[in-house]
């Protein structure tokens, strides 16, 4: 229940204060309107059209997500922000329903499990989660989501208004003190360090009398507007993420602006679990984890390296047309090589712990140095020793430092398949999609400034190529600039302004949607990333190239120009898979685990009828395996269908049932991945060719089926 009654406070309605100003509100297409005095966003969409008031959910004013009870009161550009059912609805107003639901759900739980203290509670890109602190002798479970949900359709059906109330700080504070949960006084406390003049509260309902929570908003304008919803699961969680504070419980929900929306979603959800990679990868024998070995470190089993093998094949020959050439380096580097680049100390909590020097930390032994005082020696940097390496880049610096370069030698490329180490938190760690040690398909490109534009391409036209052979032809692209407004950015402005206009340049070569986002720019330079989306729809950041005039000044590189004076090169990162493990569980996720052909750890299975068969189940093997197709043979004294059976749990693209009447006319039964039946009889010989050349080509789709026309599958 609410709490506010009795406390001096500024509720948000949409009576205007006294007229001060006449505001002229500029809308998307550019037309404008001016009004008396300061005016709702509510009433300028009532102004526009009564449909698009009773459409409007909230307004972006000036861009900011901002409630339709939010009063302009000067010049101003407005937004509205709209929600119909039947049509998709946009990020901006699933940010105002699923907030505006996670207070729904919150005061649901609270009614069903009294004495639940609340935390916060955020909406994300597909749901919003409220995290709590439950009592110890009512803990929260599934059990409890039917009852949660009940509560919830109840709190939606009175179509009660989310009502802002502002109150000054210091009442704000007394308030809180008063309630006594150390959570919300958090909250605010953080609120005011952060530069708020006055606290604010969402009531749903009535200010005294209806449930609230401390909130910035902004909200829906009432409970009726949020649409379809649904709670989805429970976790723990930590209060500040920190596993030594207290334990919580985490709640997800999601909702839309209809009921088809959300079905649409939670379908995408039983296809994404279905498609785990982590459940896939065990059931096919691709990976492990092992926590003797360590968290996010993968191990790759002999299914997996397949894989692995025929992408980095796959890659290397086309980088081989793009004149590129490949290197090996070591795992680690002295610590003076990324304090030179810059990865060291400042980017230290996402890094391992130095290797300190021997010598030195014997000296601090030496000189009773505490623990303490040597955190500090390695917090500062001020330490000798080497560093697991987070990045290949300073490794291919000093490659290329080696020699000396002519402009005529430019552009020099170099590749690597270079495992790297980051330190991530154990909360964030999943399956291989967020790991400590993981292979990038890296290169590093040093050439003139007029090679840049021409070496973006190159770069941009092989993410193409791989996107278009693994049939992940939806991609959109994003540019990620510097935010000039941040600190952790290195170099000149006009170089910053150099690279960010090459990487604009080659996005729109591209003929694919690109978005650019301040504040998204590695510190040494712009960078094009492409997020693709898979079959189940979902989106995977992949593929990254950098425009780099900075790290070539740090390292101080050179070469020779037409002037015969020495130059400053430029340096182009790349890395179109990203990371192998990431690529792989993506990939693994996207096929189901049914790969094409080429990828497939096993391509063929030879099915013995009886053990009269077993000696031509042989020959079928040889000839396989002599034209470099993975093959196995099951002889064992298992009945057929079953055989087909475990076959087909592996997602073996072919297998070739082989008996009598087969041995006989040098024939084989072929069985497609997929099907329900024999599709038929065919020669060795064409089988054999047919799905090597389906391998060679690196085709989608399983292409022996094009040798029996007309039955069906």
């Amino acid at each position: 229940m609410s709490t506010l009654a009795g406390f001096r406070f500024r509720a948000h309605t949409e009576q205007a204060p006294e007229k001060t100003a006449m505001p002229r509100i500029t809308l998307p297409d550019d037309t404008t309107r001016e009004f008396d005095g300061p005016v709702s966003c509510r009433a300028i969409a009532e102004d526009i059209s009564p449909g698009l008031a009773r459409q409007a959910i909230g307004a972006k004013v000036d861009g900011v997500l901002s409630d339709l009870t939010t009063t302009v009161e000067s010049d101003a550009k407005v937004e509205l922000v709209t929600a119909m059912k039947g049509k998709p609805a946009d990020a901006d107003a699933l940010y105002l329903i699923r907030h505006s639901c996670a207070h729904v759900m919150a005061e649901a739980i609270q009614r069903v499990v009294p004495g639940v203290l609340l935390v916060y509670g955020p909406p994300l890109e597909d749901k919003f989660y409220y995290d709590m602190h439950v009592p110890e002798d009512r803990p929260l479970s599934a059990d409890d989501f039917e009852a949660i949900e009940a509560e919830m359709a109840k709190i939606i059906a009175e179509d009660r208004p989310f009502t802002r109330v502002d109150m000054p700080v210091g009442d704000g504070m007394v308030k809180l003190r008063d309630e006594g949960s150390k959570y919300k006084l958090d909250n605010a406390e953080r609120a005011v360090e952060a530069g708020s003049d006055c606290l604010s509260w969402y009531v749903t309902g009535e200010p005294g009398r209806d449930w609230e929570d401390l909130c910035r908003g902004p909200h829906v304008p009432s409970t009726s507007r949020i649409g379809a919803f649904k709670v989805l699961s429970i976790a723990a969680s930590y209060w500040h993420g920190d596993a030594a504070s207290d334990h919580l419980t985490r709640v997800y929900g999601t909702a839309f602006a209809d009921k088809k929306q959300l079905k649409a979603y939670l379908h995408q959800l039983e296809e994404a679990r279905k498609r785990d990679h982590r459940v896939i990868g065990k059931q096919l024998k691709l990976f492990h984890i092992d926590e003797a070995v360590g968290q996010g470190l993968v191990l790759w089993k002999p299914n997996g390296a397949v894989v692995r093998e025929e992408l980095q094949r796959f890659i290397g020959g086309e980088l081989r047309k793009q004149g590129y050439h490949q290197v090996f380096t070591p795992h680690i580097g002295k610590l003076g090589l990324y304090k030179t680049s810059g990865h060291f100390p400042y980017y230290q909590d996402s890094q391992f712990p130095p290797l300190i020097d021997h010598d030195q930390l014997a000296q601090f032994a030496a000189e009773g140095c505490s623990c303490a005082d040597l955190a500090n020696h390695v917090k500062s940097g001020e330490i000798d020793g080497y560093l697991l390496k987070p990045m290949n880049c300073p490794h291919h610096i000093r490659l290329y430092a080696s020699e000396p370069y002519s402009y005529r030698d430019l552009p020099v490329r170099l590749a690597e398949f270079g495992t790297v180490y980051r330190w991530e938190q154990s909360g964030e760690i999943g399956g291989m999609s967020r790991v400590r040690g993981f292979t990038q398909d890296d290169a590093h490109i040093f050439c003139t400034e007029e090679q840049v534009q021409a070496e973006l391409l190159g770069c941009l036209e092989l993410v193409k190529i791989i996107f278009g052979t693994l049939g992940m032809d939806d991609y959109r692209v994003r540019v990620g600039l510097r935010d000039p407004d941040s600190a952790k950015y290195v170099g000149e402005s006009a170089n910053w302004d150099k690279a960010e206009t090459a990487c604009r340049a080659a996005a729109q070569s591209l003929d694919v949607p690109f978005i650019e986002e301040p504040g998204e720019a590695a510190f040494y330079g712009p960078k094009i990333d492409f997020i693709a989306k898979d079959v189940v729809g979902r989106e995977w950041q992949l593929g990254t190239v950098q425009v780099d005039y900075n790290l070539p000044e740090r390292f101080d590189l050179t070469y020779i120009g037409p002037d015969n004076k020495p130059h400053r090169p430029v340096m182009i990162h790349r890395a179109p898979f990203g990371s192998m493990e990431r690529f792989g569980s993506v990939l693994i996720e996207h096929f189901a685990g049914a790969f094409p052909t080429w990828l497939a750890p096993e391509q063929v299975r030879i099915l013995t009828i009886s053990e009269k068969t077993t000696e031509y189940g042989r020959r079928v093997l040889d000839a396989l395996l002599q034209a470099e197709v993975r093959a196995t043979l099951d002889d064992s004294d298992e009945r057929i269908q079953a055989k087909i059976k475990v076959a087909a749990d592996m997602k073996v693209p072919y297998m070739l049932v082989v008996g009598p009447r087969d041995a006989e006319s040098g024939q084989v039964s072929v069985r497609a991945r997929g099907t329900r039946h024999d599709l038929g009889a065919v020669d060795l010989d064409r089988f054999v060719d047919t799905v090597r050349q389906e391998i060679a080509t690196r085709a989608a789709n399983l292409t022996v089926l094009g040798l029996f026309e007309g039955v069906a599958v």
